[in-house]
């Protein structure tokens, strides 16, 4: 009997799943092209985390490494060095860092965590890890304090005590400091927890201990008592020591500063309010807000400098925040943007007993790091060169470029470089840590933000550093509110209405198109030369869905209209005056009018990116226009496309002129494979916008208006009808429901239908357009014709004056980068083409431009546009272009859909072209050129690049495959071979999850198709056979901002925002992975610690100056004795030598191990002398005792033992 092999039946099933055979089994074309690609060239991990540390919640620095770190409430850790030295290190339980304080100049760190573990970083590798950590059982930690140059951490707790602990080996000492010892016999009340610790800087023997209640105890190690307690009404928030230790300083709850002489406990020796009133009768002023933190920094030149955060007086309500600085006699009160999570003072010396020398100020906040520089008069700040404001307005949409042009950095960089503010510093920024790493990649990468303000940002992203290069602000092009009456965002949204929505950016050209939440979409081309437009060019679209039973608004006039399949070139009307003339009709309905008013002033426009023209969408009939899901624009065809759920709209950039304007259905002509069902008159509205929040937790709003695409909150709905439940029973048994629930706050979510089987199709909403943060299932179900008798309601068009300057337009950068992450949300839709569950609107979700074969029976190639829609069709329309030079500006460029349909499962994400040889066709794209030189026409022209027609075949063979199609949806991917249309490879991605993101990107030795799915799993597919490569579950799809910004690009790079403020970069090249040790910096560089003080002459003669303390004899095993087990747990952690052996690698890896062994060698070496002379101590002993035996019993007879 033959031996069953379950191994071999599994290997089988996943070969046929994997990939389908070729639809034509007898094309040898497929197997002529050699796929270079393997599963080895793949390996995912994450690079460099870059932007603000998100909820921050302390700091520290070191004064002679110079480097800054920084905890967070997420158990986060950012380490910032020199401009470009930065790291991102995580506590795995993810509590709050509460304290961090550097070992000065050793490379370590130790944190302490609001779950009661403190940790001990080793940065003296490229990836710190943790060496040590202590879990505290039974006592919650409130401080921690680490003298400079000592091994002992003082750590005080909510119950008031202090455990010492010895951060070489992560031990407690015997030695503890009881909170019933150090307070006065005759309290009666618990002193409260520990606020403050520190050494006095002149004796290190003594201990100042601040308690919550308002004591400070003087405690006096070794003879382990206090020497003085000093008591204050408030409570105490910090404490800090004058150098000469004879003083110190507490902040107080009331708003005072109490400065104490340490001899005199009985009273302060001076009390500040400085921020109170002082009344005039002598009584105390009035009570302040808390001063949370004070730090007292001595100069030897002049006064004292006290600064402090907090104190206001309260009548000051919605004032800033404010850091006051005091310097002898002058108060400075220095606003700042959000409040102060912690400060500190950068001084010039390490060692607290002597002249501080404060020169800067570092002040964390809630959403910015500022420091101040204390050494300028006015304290003005410094410039800060870290990527931090990436969150400046929250982050909306993300594409990621790499292996750009390489003269774009620079040209965005110099447009850039005029934007700067001034008033900075003049000094150097003080952090100046680290060591930059070898840069091994030496392609440019550029990443671009939207932003919810309108704004647009560029980032040099090139070899895993982060830079701003340019800002853009889209707002400019329209109105500006005058008052709170006459807000531009009445129409459509409650705030943001000019948040960007799709970018997308041709690096070639330069040529910028972006799509905003109010329905906008502006082309701009770069200039190095300032211009002023006088009167902005704008174009005004109607893109309807279908025409109702119902009159037109604008009475029998129809404008002619172009037919599918005809060529169209519906002309706009007249050009109008500025501003536009569409008005409501009679009954008050809105119509023709847009949601922002582009502003009709002259608008002086600087260097870099320029506005060509401004197209809206109009209201049609009191429906605000429908959100745009996906765009394209092609600079070498002078085309810009976009789409939404009620179709898609060509405009021809040059001429100024929409193309065409057509429903979805009637792209499909007599083509559709869908029955659409004609539906009841029913006029009850339904929900406009069901967001996911309302979805999962079954509740409805009645509010009728929409949040912005900042906000997280569910878009209202306005439901009168019983479907709304069984909508969200229907979800709800979907193993997809969490693949909804994520929806909630994507920015670049359409209006789209298709979320669940069934449902309206032309909602009629005299509402607020729904913004992307909202899912909005259209349920209002309208009478209309069957579809052979649907008229379409044409384009309406105003023109505005033309200036006669002329902008050259984009390709896409080797996927099209409009973000169609919106329609990754549309829902599960049944494979019968005649269910009545199709009824659901279909939206335009993808664009490609490409010169590629349209139909079966071409035999060249011409260019073309392919469409994809949220219902798994690709259709193609031909573009036909005449000749470039002056007939393009004067003939009408002619589009006519081709008949060509191909479908796939789930809605379509991403389309590309292979050649023959399967390298990827980029499309046409013409070269830059600055559009304001005064060049002849002529000139111009003959720089239009077009590219070449591929060759069609020769007649003596028949005509092969030229080209392939890749398409992906967001359940499978098929290649298709071109004139054919034979599907040669299909491969189904996820039959559970759906795909969130695809793109189609350049690896250095192949291409590839990459994946993101709403599952977490990261996959790359060869092409053209896809074949899976790499399957990683990556991270499960926890937040929405994930979905709405992955995105994959060339090079085996791809990036996120991982929380509102931070942006995460990850590989899934195992070339990249390989080498990303050596690009990261280092943050720990050998540097000599400054010597210390001179105590003086005289100072050494009568015995002043600083006390040493052997802290060793009092804290000590031999002395203080072990302390109870119970009491902390000690966890050895993964950064000790077997972990730094792990993370060395490369040339500085083996100097490293070399430095490590040596290490070793010295450890043992050290171990073996202390056990040889444990050895020579015990013979010695023995000998005594032998001798000592031998003396007793040598007069000694016999019978005497």
């Amino acid at each position: 009997m033959k031996k069953f092999n379950i191994r071999k039946v599994l290997d089988g099933l996943t070969a046929v799943s994997s990939s389908s055979s070729s639809a034509q089994p007898g094309n040898r074309e497929n197997d002529l092209i050699q796929e270079t690609l393997q599963s080895e060239h793949f390996q995912l991990c994450k690079t460099v985390r870059h932007g603000f540390p998100y909820q921050p919640s302390s700091m520290a620095f070191d004064p002679v490494q110079k480097i800054l770190a920084i905890g967070t409430q997420n158990g986060a850790l950012r380490l910032f060095g020199r401009p470009g030295v930065e790291c991102y290190c995580q506590h795995d339980s993810g509590a709050a860092v509460i304290q961090l304080q550097f070992l000065i100049n050793e490379g370590a760190l130790v944190s302490a965590l609001a779950d009661d573990s403190i940790h001990l970083w080793n940065l003296r590798q490229k990836r710190p890890a943790i060496l040590h950590s202590l879990k505290f059982n039974r006592e919650r930690i409130t401080f921690c304090h680490l003298p400079f140059q000592s091994k002992w951490l003082y750590v005080g707790t909510e119950r008031g005590n202090i455990h010492i602990v010895n951060v070489e080996c992560f031990t407690l000492s015997g030695y503890v400091i009881m909170w019933n010892k150090a307070i006065e016999l005759s309290s009666k009340s618990h002193p409260g927890p520990v606020v403050h610790i520190s050494d006095n800087p002149m004796d290190e023997g003594k201990l100042i201990i601040g308690f919550e209640s308002g004591t400070v105890v003087l405690w006096d190690l070794k003879s382990k008592k206090a020497d003085y307690r000093y008591t204050y009404d408030e409570a105490i928030h910090s404490v800090d020591w004058h150098h000469e230790g004879k003083q110190f300083l507490c902040s107080h709850s009331d708003g005072t500063l109490t400065i104490w002489n340490v001899k005199s406990p009985a009273k302060p020796a001076q009390i500040i309010t400085p921020h109170g009133k002082q009344p005039k009768d002598g009584k105390k002023p009035e009570p302040c807000k808390p001063i949370l933190k004070v730090e007292y920094k001595t100069t030897r030149a002049g006064d004292p400098f006290m600064i402090l955060s907090g104190g206001l007086s309260y009548d000051t309500v919605g004032r800033r925040p404010c850091l006051t600085v005091m310097h002898g006699k002058s108060t400075a009160v220095l606003e700042m943007d959000y409040p102060i999570v912690d400060f500190l003072t950068l001084c010039e010396t390490p060692y607290p007993n002597d002249f501080q020398e404060p020169y800067a100020v570092v002040v964390l906040l809630e959403k910015d790091l500022v420091v101040i520089d204390l050494a300028q008069n006015g304290y003005p700040i410094f410039e800060n060169p870290y990527p931090l404001s990436i969150h400046e307005s929250p982050v909306t949409c993300c594409e990621y470029f790499a292996d750009c042009p390489v003269d774009l950095i620079p040209a965005l960089y110099s447009a850039g470089s005029r934007q700067k503010r001034q008033g900075y510093s003049k000094k150097e920024w003080p952090i100046s840590g680290g060591n930059w790493g070898l840069g091994t990649q030496s392609y440019p990468e550029i990443i671009i933000t939207g932003h919810a303000d309108g704004s647009i940002k560029f980032w040099d992203a090139s070899a895993i550093t982060l830079q701003v290069l340019y800002k853009l602000k889209t707002a400019k092009v329209f109105e500006k509110a005058r008052n709170k009456d006459d807000k531009p965002n009445t129409d459509i949204v409650d705030e943001d209405p000019f948040a960007i929505q799709i970018l997308s950016w041709c690096p070639e050209s330069r040529i910028l198109c972006v799509a905003g939440v109010s329905a906008h979409v502006i082309i701009y081309r770069f200039s190095k030369q300032e211009v002023t437009t006088e009167v902005l060019q704008l174009l005004e679209v109607r893109l309807q869905y279908e025409l109702n039973d119902m009159e037109s608004p604008d009475g029998d006039q129809t404008p002619a209209t172009p037919t599918p399949g005809a060529s169209s070139n519906s002309q706009p009307s007249a050009p109008q005056s500025h501003p536009s003339t569409s008005s409501s009709s009679s009954d008050g309905i809105r119509d023709n009018v847009p949601c922002l008013k582009v502003r009709s002033t002259p608008l002086k426009q600087s260097a870099g990116y320029q506005v060509e023209l401004v197209i809206q969408l109009v209201w049609v009939s009191g429906e605000p226009p429908q959100q745009i899901t996906s765009l394209g624009v092609n600079s070498s065809y002078g085309l810009v496309v976009f789409g939404n759920s009620n179709g898609l709209a060509i405009v021809d950039y040059i001429q100024k002129t929409v193309l065409l304007n057509l429903g979805t259905i009637e792209l499909y002509g007599s083509n559709d494979p869908y029955q659409r069902q004609p539906r009841s008159p029913r006029k009850t509205r339904q929900p406009s916008g069901a967001g996911l929040c309302d979805i999962n937790e079954g509740s409805t709003t009645s509010e009728d208006r929409c949040k912005s695409p900042t906000a997280g909150s569910a878009s209202a709905c306005n439901s009168e009808d019983h479907k709304l439940p069984k909508f969200k029973e229907k979800v709800k048994t979907k193993s997809r429901m969490f693949s909804k629930m994520v929806v909630n706050d994507l920015v670049l979510t359409s209006n789209h239908q298709q979320f669940y089987n069934g449902g309206g199709r032309g909602a009629k909403m005299s509402r607020k357009l729904s913004l992307p943060t909202e899912l909005k299932p259209d349920l209002d179900k309208r009478e209309r014709r069957h579809r052979g008798l649907v008229k379409k309601q044409c384009n309406s068009v105003e023109e505005q004056t033309e200036t006669p300057e002329r902008g050259v337009f984009h390709r896409m950068f080797s996927a099209p980068l409009f973000n169609i992450r919106d329609n990754s949300f549309s829902r599960s839709r049944s494979s019968s083409v005649t269910s009545i569950d199709k009824e659901s609107r279909e939206a335009i979700t993808c664009f490609y431009f490409c010169e590629t074969y349209t139909r079966k029976t071409d035999s060249s190639t011409a260019p073309s546009l392919w469409v994809g829609t949220s219902l798994g069709t690709v259709l193609v329309i031909v573009l036909n272009l005449p000749p470039a030079g002056e007939q393009r500006l004067l003939q009408p460029v002619i589009v006519s859909p081709s008949g060509t349909l191909i479908r796939l499962k789930g809605a379509i994400l991403r389309m590309a072209f292979l050649d023959s040889t399967g390298a990827i066709l980029p499309p046409a794209y013409e070269a830059w050129r600055e559009p304001n030189a005064p060049d002849d026409k002529d000139e111009k022209d003959k720089l239009r690049k077009r590219r070449p027609v591929s060759v069609s075949p020769s007649s003596s063979q028949e005509i092969s495959e030229n080209q392939y199609a890749v398409i992906c949806s967001e359940k499978q991917a098929k290649v298709i071979a071109l004139p054919s249309q034979n599907c040669i490879y299909k491969h189904n991605i996820t039959e559970t999850s759906f795909v969130l993101r695809a793109d189609v990107v350049q690896m250095s030795n192949g291409i590839c198709l990459a994946c993101f799915c709403a599952n977490g799993h990261i996959m790359t597919l060869s092409l053209p056979s896809l074949r899976p490569l790499l399957d990683v579950n990556y991270l499960p799809l926890t937040d929405m901002r994930i979905a709405r910004t992955f995105c994959f690009t060339n090079n085996g790079q791809a990036l996120y925002l991982v929380s509102p403020t931070e942006i995460q970069r990850i590989t899934y090249s195992q070339d990249t992975c390989e080498n990303l040790q050596e690009m990261l910096g280092e943050l720990f560089t050998p540097v000599e610690t400054p010597e210390a003080p001179n105590r003086g002459f005289f100072k050494g003669l009568f015995g002043g100056g600083a006390q040493s303390l052997d802290r060793e004899e009092l804290f000590g095993e031999s002395v203080a004795g072990k302390a109870s087990r119970s009491l902390a747990q000690h966890i050895p952690g993964p950064g000790g030598i077997e972990g730094m052996k792990g993370a060395a690698s490369g040339v500085v890896g083996e100097l490293a191990r070399a430095r490590i062994a040596l290490d070793e060698r010295g450890q043992k070496l050290g171990e073996l002398e202390e056990r040889t002379a444990a050895m020579m101590a015990s013979a010695d002993s023995f000998s005594k005792h032998a001798h000592d035996m031998m003396l007793k019993c040598k007069d000694k007879k016999w019978y005497q033992f």
